[in-house]
């Protein structure tokens, strides 16, 4: 019996199946299809919208039952106005109206570059309870030329008329005192109806720049 027979024969057991150490990427990269019941997960891009002294930004096409999980990327988000807030709302009625009732938790992680702030704090002033009002992401972006925001935010199966709706996001903030500061932020839209637009906007003035990319998660 060869090297690689032998190699191959201990990677099988007495009934023949293949254990777990057998399947590499070396041993699977020519497979052009797979099984049905092997799950290998698809991002499909949806839509994309580019800000350019953009009041809001609105998604009001393509949430619906085809997915069950929808993932909203903010890549270098940039304020036309200094210490503002990025924040966002869900629709029922198609972007009428942005006033679903939430609740949701906000804490924040800090660190400067000289190494002398740091912090780790739930943000009671930057949360929810079953509030209609717009849910903040990011808070106190700077409008300096280099400072840009980025993150994601995931939103759980939105076309559900049995549960509540949930929402999880992550961001992280350059800031003008030279600052990564990173929000997290989750919570759930309270109502059983379905959610079928989301909005995006700054607290005061415009999105001066930055993309939003919404995807779908098979």
């Amino acid at each position: 019996m060869g090297t690689i027979t032998r190699s191959f024969a201990n990677n099988i057991t007495t009934s023949g199946v293949l254990l777990p150490a057998s399947l590499v990427n070396n041993s699977i990269a020519n497979v052009t299809a797979y099984n049905a019941a092997i799950a290998t997960g698809n991002m499909v891009l949806i839509s994309s919208q580019t800000a350019s002294a953009s009041a809001s930004i609105s998604f009001t096409t393509g949430i619906n039952s085809t997915y069950k999980e929808y993932q909203f990327y903010f890549i270098n988000c940039h304020p036309a106005n200094d210490s503002v807030n990025l924040v966002f709302n869900g629709s029922t009625d198609g972007g009428s109206n942005y006033n679903v009732t939430k609740t949701t938790t906000n804490f924040r992680a800090r660190h400067d570059e000289a190494d002398t702030g740091t912090d780790l704090m739930y943000l009671t002033g930057e949360d929810l309870a079953q509030s209609t009002a717009y849910q903040i992401l990011a808070s106190d972006i700077g409008n300096l030329n280099d400072e840009a925001c980025s993150g994601y935010l995931s939103l759980f199966n939105p076309s559900s008329t049995t549960y509540v709706k949930h929402f999880i996001s992550n961001f992280n903030c350059y800031l003008a005192n030279n600052q990564s500061i990173n929000f997290n932020v989750a919570g759930y839209f309270n109502t059983t109806s379905a959610i079928n637009a989301v909005d995006f906007k700054m607290t005061t003035g415009n999105f001066d720049d930055g993309t939003i990319l919404m995807y779908g998660i098979v």
